[in-house]
């Protein structure tokens, strides 16, 4: 597999807190990867040793590309218009504005609007344009559709898959299991300071046991159903609720979401 980052043994501390005790893992070139931690889990310190803004006590970090970076609190002058930061960044950069940026980020239609006037939508596109000025290989996303509407999650998440198809690297952090579960083709799972987890969504449910979630929809709302046999559980349930006279408008079958599955092997994890 051709890796575009490669992380061996990081370790940091804080004093004499313990953050990362030696982390590995690796990010393949071209795909969607997501590190996953609750919060105090170094997921954030991890990315930021990792992008080059923190120092770490000692393992290594190969990075093959250049990055861009779109922090969570990214922020710019109150009166500056969007084609003039990009025009900025651009010129730090050495480079133009690539004409895509522009076109699948809409910065045409708040050109002539100052940061101020921007709405939270309006803003997360034009900070992901930023990062994207140099045409980086690899891309630092960091909860990238916070404050967003469902409307404008849809468009972002869009572009990301846009991004994908250009051959980027997407590099995401994100508190929103739904969004990471859309978007990733990997995760890393970050607790107490150790990757107890790497890989996909769907191995990482079959890490996790053989535990099934069952949701049934009727009038009454949806029932959940948290089993080891699915027959065992659903035929009973289902008699049960004919016999009432209930109403089923739907059934659905699985190995739980991913936050399920987060929770999971954390909490195990941590046993």
């Amino acid at each position: 597999m051709n890796n575009v980052i490669e992380v061996n043994g990081l370790k940091k501390s804080y004093g004499s807190h313990i953050v990362l005790k030696g982390i590995s893992f690796n990010i393949a070139r071209g795909e969607i990867f997501a590190l996953l931690g609750a919060n105090g889990a170094g997921k954030t310190t991890a990315l930021e040793c990792i992008q080059g803004l923190r120092k770490y006590d000692s393992g290594t970090i190969i990075i093959d590309g250049k990055a861009g970076i779109q922090l969570q609190s990214s922020s710019l002058p109150a009166h500056i218009k969007p084609m003039e930061a990009l025009q900025l960044f651009a010129r730090w950069n050495k480079t133009n504005v690539p004409g895509y940026v522009i076109d699948t980020f809409g910065i045409k239609e708040i050109k002539n609007k100052q940061y101020a006037q921007l709405s939270t939508g309006q803003k997360r596109r034009l900070h992901l344009a930023l990062a994207l000025t140099g045409s980086p290989d690899i891309v630092f996303l960091d909860e990238p559709s916070a404050g967003l509407d469902a409307e404008g999650r849809v468009l972002l998440h869009r572009q990301i898959h846009k991004l994908k198809e250009k051959g980027k690297t997407i590099v995401l952090a994100s508190h929103d299991m739904a969004e990471v579960e859309a978007l990733c083709d990997r995760i890393a799972v970050l607790n107490n300071g150790n990757i107890v987890f790497c890989g996909t969504v769907q191995e990482l449910a079959c890490k996790t046991g053989g535990k099934y979630y069952i949701h049934i929809t009727t009038e009454q709302g949806i029932d959940t159903y948290e089993t080891e046999d699915i027959g065992g559980t659903l035929f009973p349930v289902l008699a049960s609720l004919n016999q009432q006279g209930t109403v089923i408008s739907g059934i659905k079958a699985g190995k739980g979401t991913l936050e399920q599955n987060f929770i999971e092997i954390t909490g195990r994890a941590g046993k």
